[in-house]
């Protein structure tokens, strides 16, 4: 069902590394905002006449927590329209039209029967970060889960020390952030030889796979997983860009 319009007001806006910002927005008019890990929102932004050039959607990065606020991780794009009027015009107190929840990116009835791994590049880690936190707030049952986050330096990963906790305290969870431009105490390298090394050591378990990034990860990822012998209907994948 389509949702409707809504206006919301953006409450606050925190710095996470040099090109990626956290905006907590609220639906005033909701008591509670309600939606399913993996889901997303689309925002009317005021920056052209025509409605399909002004709207933008943005997984949304937190988990149900029975309020009316929920939170967006954005990357500035060069040259991108509609992040340059939420970085340069948008401030705490602004209005947004928005329409949510939207998308089916979620975890879906079957996902947690076999390994899961949520395998994702930049704010593409928004949604797992919201799953991977609804999982654990709700002990919802399940086997291995791999995040595989990919990224350039250390400088550019999100939510690190969120995530490495819950990976400490959350059995069976394994947070694998992945850097292709920086030597360090973690994984180097891409995500691909990381899931690649993981299913030939488990021998190829039976496995549900999530994607969500830029396209070439995606279409790198889905070639190398169905050339593992896994069918494309384990393969599920939300498109950045």
């Amino acid at each position: 069902m389509l949702q409707p319009w809504q206006t919301a007001t953006v409450i606050k806006i925190e710095q996470q590394t040099h090109n990626t910002r956290r905006f907590f927005i609220q639906i005033p008019e909701l008591e509670i905002f309600d939606f399913k890990p993996g889901q997303f929102v689309t925002i009317d932004l005021p920056i052209h006449e025509k409605p399909n050039k002004r709207w933008r959607s943005y997984s949304i990065a937190s988990w149900p927590n029975g309020t009316n606020i929920f939170e967006l991780c954005i990357v500035q794009l060069d040259g991108g329209a509609g992040t340059a009027y939420l970085f340069n015009e948008v401030k705490e107190g602004t209005a947004l039209t928005l329409r949510a929840p939207v998308g089916v990116f979620t975890l879906g009835e079957h996902a947690l029967e076999n390994d899961l791994f949520l395998i994702c590049t930049g704010t593409g880690i928004a949604p797992f970060r919201s799953m991977a936190q609804y999982i654990k707030l709700h002990n919802v049952t399940h086997k291995n889960i791999y995040l595989l986050f990919g990224c350039r330096t250390k400088a550019d990963l999100l939510y690190f020390e969120e995530l490495k906790s819950l990976s400490d305290s959350m059995e069976g969870f394994h947070y694998i952030p992945t850097l292709s431009r920086e030597n360090w105490e973690g994984a180097s390298g891409y995500v691909h030889a990381v899931y690649e090394n993981i299913l030939h050591t488990q021998q190829n378990p039976a496995a549900n796979f999530m994607l969500c990034g830029w396209k070439a990860m995606i279409d790198e990822a889905k070639s190398r997983i169905i050339a593992l012998g896994y069918d494309r209907k384990a393969i599920h994948q939300e498109l950045y860009g």
